[in-house]
């Protein structure tokens, strides 16, 4: 059954990069896609690059101020450790599990409760998926004569899901009711104490400390836009910032489907379908798709590898299951 199991998923994952394969074959002129990679200015793809330094500490100075509300400081540079070696296995993973050895780091370094550990992961990614939601709202709106059928109900079914999901956390009463289990069987312990404090550190981010947090996650999303802008520039297309931050935003709600690692495949395939309503090749879609993965995520994949070496997750388990 185990080995059913693993088979599954592995299947699962290698769907995108099989949809990759699939794009790139579909591509008439499939020297289009090599020959725009090659050609691509150096420059501006170097500052890209170098803008991830800039998203990744925005990043980790909001954790930090999540954190700050349950008056837990964490020093920025073990949080940029922390950070980074989780970035390294969430972006290898599907769903983003490596978030989880920011839990371990916290309980290694300040003696954090696993509790209030997870919780600051749990905002950190409402923010994300609460800002996203409305940068893909706003890109499906802009792109309503080019997003029909399947694709826009997938879209809007995803913004939907991003939005209603998440309240149950937030209204006294039923969260205790409804999720009590599901954290339990998370976290392996049954204590309502663990589960009554994993809740009180996710609603002290609620209110007032959202006017810090949620205003530096859209400033790190507009980070991620303005790589992409400069992506297309650099491969001489004409798109304005607000069509790569529509596109981007999109994408990156595909990307969360769990059948692919960091997007690769979803990300390309869409851009190859979009790309040619807008003026675009199929073949310039995905090699859009392509720079963006490299800049973006392969880039702090590596960086990410290089913390996890120099600052390896604490010997101490978290009891959470991936």
């Amino acid at each position: 059954m185990g080995n059913r199991r693993f088979a599954f998923k592995a299947f699962i994952r290698l769907l995108g990069p099989a949809l990759l394969v699939f794009v790139i074959l579909r591509i008439k002129d499939r020297g289009a896609v090599l020959h725009a990679l090659t050609q691509a200015a150096w420059a501006p793809m170097l500052a890209a690059t170098l803008l991830n330094l800039v998203n990744v500490h925005l990043k980790v100075v909001r954790w930090q101020q999540i954190l700050e509300a349950r008056n837990i400081h964490y020093p920025l540079r073990r949080a940029w450790a922390a950070f980074l070696s989780s970035v390294y296995l969430g972006m290898l993973t599907p769903g983003r599990v490596g978030d989880v050895l920011r839990i371990q780091y916290l309980r290694h370094d300040l003696d954090v409760p696993y509790a209030e550990g997870l919780a600051s992961i749990v905002v950190d990614r409402l923010c994300d998926l609460y800002v996203l939601a409305l940068f893909v709202a706003i890109g499906v709106v802009h792109y309503s004569p080019v997003i029909v059928g399947q694709l826009a109900w997938i879209t809007w079914g995803g913004v939907a899901a991003i939005v209603i999901g998440p309240l149950v956390f937030l209204v006294p009463g039923v969260a205790e009711r409804t999720m009590g289990r599901v954290y339990a069987r998370l976290v392996g312990k049954g204590s309502t104490a663990e589960f009554g404090l994993f809740l009180a550190s996710l609603r002290a981010n609620m209110g007032r400390p959202l006017l810090r947090t949620i205003p530096m996650t859209a400033l790190a999303f507009g980070v991620n836009y303005v790589q992409g802008y400069i992506i297309a520039h650099s491969m001489g297309l004409d798109m304005s910032f607000f069509d790569a931050m529509c596109l981007l935003a999109i994408a990156s709600l595909l990307g969360l489907l769990p059948i692919s690692v960091s997007g690769v495949g979803v990300r390309e395939l869409f851009f190859s379908l979009v790309f040619p309503l807008l003026g675009f090749a199929p073949a310039q879609g995905v090699t859009f798709g392509l720079l963006v993965f490299f800049v973006i995520y392969l880039v702090n994949i590596g960086i990410g590898f290089i913390s996890f070496q120099l600052a390896p997750p604490p010997a101490e388990k978290v009891t959470l299951k991936a």
